[in-house]
Parts: structure tokens; sequence; C-alpha cells
């Protein structure tokens, strides 16, 4: 006989209570209330049973539903955060100024840890130091890749390497080459230059020390201008770096469950295997900035500056050359602040151009412009004051430009003889030599009239002309020519 359920079971007692309900032919108020109840249980029952069953279902729904919506690793929001930040220029303000507000960033969002993809041939130290004072202060751990491969952190790029909290390399990189250099194109005595090079080569010592890392190869660094690959850098004693991988996620993984020692003596550990990386980009006005901070683009625009100037110099109301020169020498104004300009290169390259321009004037049979020619050439070689090719001007941009500046300017000089040399076309001096026809018989003591230059003219001549003699003015005086038969 099939098992009935628990409901059933309900529906049968009551249905049994009901039967031995004494039954009376006539109604009686006693009976009456009794049947009512026993109908209205069944009904509470069946609900209950319904409701119950309800139940069930909408629980595994819900459960089917939340394990679904269930990320099959770590919430998002529970995984650590890293940032990512790739800074390939020189070090210099735009570059520095991206770096720390990606630095306070990073702690304002209480990341795990940033790290900066850095390859850069050198810059600033003043830019240098600024990055520094903010990783060592910073909350979060900081980390500077080397790399891709084929790429290097020389000069200012090696003393932020050593002063980061982790400290990598790619396979086929190198860092090193510290040796301070005077910008300006000043020249420094023997004494002066050895207090340069000893005053950064205690910071990188300084640096190396709070990492943990190498002094002496640091120090040798910057006062040898040594040079180090990755797995010199790796297998030095203590090492001069943390890490060999071949990009950002290997170094992620490689640094989960990595305890960092961090400058104040602290010790952090990073767990950085399932993180969140986050990249970070310069916005428009640091990629401006940093794109013009080259030595190329600061020589092409003072050469477009100065050249656009002496056009609207020589052209006076033409504003488009002199608005646009004004902008590019501003722009290249800013630049200097960021290079390492020679500013004997630069006073070569104004004096060659006014040496252009004075040929105009002055009669030298080519000695001035020959002589502009070469100042201009020799201040744009001089222009930048770097022993890094990277940090020069290409020569293949000097010799278009300074080319192409000869060839502008004496076109100029060439428009400005023959102005010169051409009869003026307008007042008194303009009227000799035009021809004209007698209108009134002119002679010697005889006044007549002639038609030039499209206007009737008071006349007078050394011998008799008849009317409709042409004729030739030869001198203006006050409102009579003088004319001769042509």
């Amino acid at each position: 006989m099939p098992r009935r359920g628990r409901c059933s079971r309900r529906r049968a007692s009551s249905a049994s209570l009901q039967s031995r309900t004494p039954r009376v032919d006539e109604p009686s108020v006693y009976n009456r209330p009794t049947m009512f109840l026993h109908e209205q249980r069944g009904v509470v029952h069946r609900a209950g049973c319904r409701k119950g069953w309800a139940r069930v279902i909408l629980g595994a729904i819900l459960a089917a539903t939340i394990g679904s919506l269930a990320p099959l690793g770590q919430p998002a929001s529970e995984r650590p955060l890293v940032y990512s930040a790739v800074v390939d220029a020189m070090i210099h303000p735009v570059s520095a100024g991206f770096m720390v507000d990606s630095m306070d960033r990073a702690d304002a969002d209480r990341a795990a840890l940033i790290v900066f993809t850095l390859r850069t041939p050198g810059g600033l130290l003043d830019s240098t130091r600024t990055i520094v004072s903010r990783m060592l202060a910073a909350r979060t751990p900081v980390a500077v890749f080397v790399g891709p491969s084929g790429n290097r952190a020389a000069s200012a790029g090696f003393l932020v390497t050593i002063a980061a909290d982790v400290a990598a390399m790619a396979p086929g990189t190198h860092i090193g080459a510290a040796h301070p250099v005077q910008g300006g194109g000043e020249k420094v005595d023997e004494t002066m230059a050895k207090k340069m090079a000893s005053d950064v080569a205690a910071d990188a010592r300084t640096w190396a020390t709070g990492r943990g890392r190498n002094a002496q190869l640091a120090d040798e660094a910057v006062r040898e201008s040594r040079s180090f690959t990755e797995e010199e850098a790796a297998k030095a004693t203590p090492p001069l770096i943390d890490l060999v991988v071949p990009d950002v996620p290997a170094l992620l993984k490689a640094l989960d469950g990595r305890t960092v020692k961090r400058f104040d003596g602290s010790e952090v550990v990073l767990h950085t295997a399932s993180a969140r990386v986050v990249p970070l980009e310069m916005n428009w006005r640091q990629r401006l900035l940093s794109t013009i901070a080259h030595p190329n683009i600061a020589y092409l625009l003072l050469s477009l500056g100065v050249l656009g100037l002496t056009i609207e110099l020589w052209n006076p109301g033409a504003i488009l050359p002199g608005v646009a020169g004004g902008i590019c020498l501003l722009l290249a104004f800013f630049t200097f602040q960021v290079l390492p300009i020679n500013y004997a290169g630069l006073l070569l390259l104004l004096f060659g151009i006014v040496l252009l321009l004075l040929e105009i004037k002055v009669t030298s049979h080519g000695v001035l412009g020959i002589g502009g020619i070469a100042s201009l050439l020799f201040g744009s070689l001089m222009l930048i004051n770097s022993d890094a090719p990277e940090m020069r001007v290409s020569l293949s941009l000097v010799l278009p430009v300074v080319a192409g500046l000869t060839v502008v300017l004496a076109g100029l000089v060439r428009l400005g003889l023959a102005a010169q040399r051409s009869r003026p076309a307008t007042g008194e001096e303009g009227m000799v030599g035009e021809p004209g026809r007698v209108v009134v018989a002119l002679g010697p003591g005889v006044t007549g009239q002639v038609q030039t230059h499209g206007e009737i003219w008071n006349a007078r001549a050394l011998e008799a002309l008849p009317v409709g003699t042409e004729v030739v003015v030869t001198r203006v005086e006050g409102l009579t020519v003088e004319v001769t038969r042509k």
C-alpha cells in the first residue's frame, strides 16, 4: 500500500474526525461551529503544505543564482591592486611629475604595489631627487623594472632603480653610467667636478644601503661611470638588483609572497599573484610636454621660432610668422629648462642669424653670409651639452635645418638687394624715367603740358617739342616735370 505523505495523513485525520462527529437530523447550535472548524483546518493544512514546497523551490533557485554569479576566484574587491606605469623618456620635470602623481594615486587607493617600467638615457639630478624623495616616503611599495630587453636605465635612471623597494631587470638590459654632467655648457674645474661626483655618490650609497643593495657598486657607477648588465647586477655580492624577469607579469608572479624591506626598516609581504593590474598613463598635457622635451624637438622649435620672427621683422604686418615664431620660441625655452643646454651654442645660433641678416645691409661680398652659415652649423652641433648620444641633436637633423635656414635667409637677402636696386614706383622718384606724350607744345622758355603716368603735368624742355612728341621724364620739380625727346 503506497505511503501517504504528511499532508495526506492530516487530511485523513480530519475526515475521520468529521465522521466520528455525531450527526443530528436537525441543525443544532452546537454542531454547526464544529463542522466549520473542521473545514477550516483542512484548508489550513493544504495551504501550509503548498507554502512549504514553495519555500524549498525558492531556496533552491536562490542558491543556484548565487552560485552562478559567484566568481571562480577571489572577488575583484578583495584582490590586491597593482598599478603599472611606463616611463619611456628622459628624467625631467615632466616625467618626474608623472611618477610622483602615480605614487600619490597608489597611496590614495591603498594599492599593494606600483610598478614603473623604466627605459631612459638619463636626465636631470633635481628631477631624480624629486622622484626618489617621493619614493622613499611612499606607503605603497615601489618596483622599478628596466625593460623590455634591449633597453637601459642609465645615469639618472640608475639612481631611480636602486632607490626602489624592488629593482628588476629584463635580460639584455643594463644600468649605470651615473657620473654627473654639468648642464648649461659651463666648464668646471677638477675640484668642483669632484665635489659634484662625491655628492651624487653619497646619494647612491645611501639609497643602495637603505635597500640592502651593493653600495660599493653604486658608488663606482657614479664616480667611474661603470655600467652593469642584468647578470652582473644580480650576481654581485650583495646584489645590486633583486630579480631578472622577462616582463611585468613574470615580475608579479616572482614577487608573490616575497618580503620587501622598506627604507624605514619595516617589512612588507607582497601578494601579487592574483592582483588586479591597472595601467597608469600620462595625461595629454604631460604627453605633449614630454614629447617636446627632446633635443631634436627643442632644436626644431628654436629654428622655427627664429625664422618666424625674422620673417615678421622683415615684413611687418604679416602677423602669422611672428605669432607662430613666438610660440615656437616659448616652447623651445621650456625645453631648455629640462635639457643640458650649452649657451655658447645657443649664442652661436643667434649670431649666425644676425650675420645672415646683416648681409642685406652691408656689402661684404659674401663674407657675412659664409660666417653666418658656419655659425649656424657649429651652434647647432654645440647646442646640447651631453656625453650621451640620445641627449644630443642628431646630425641628420642639423644639416637639413641649417641648409633650409640658409636658403630662406639667402632668399630674404636677395629680395632685399633687389628692392634696394629697383627703381621707386611711387612719389617723385617714381616719375623719373616714365614715358609720356606732349599735349601742349613746349620749348626753351616755353612751358607746355605732357601726359605721363596717366596724368597731365606742366612740362619744360631744352628743345622745341610739338604736340604728339613721345618724351621721357628726366626730373620732377614740384608740379612741373622736365622732359626730353624719347
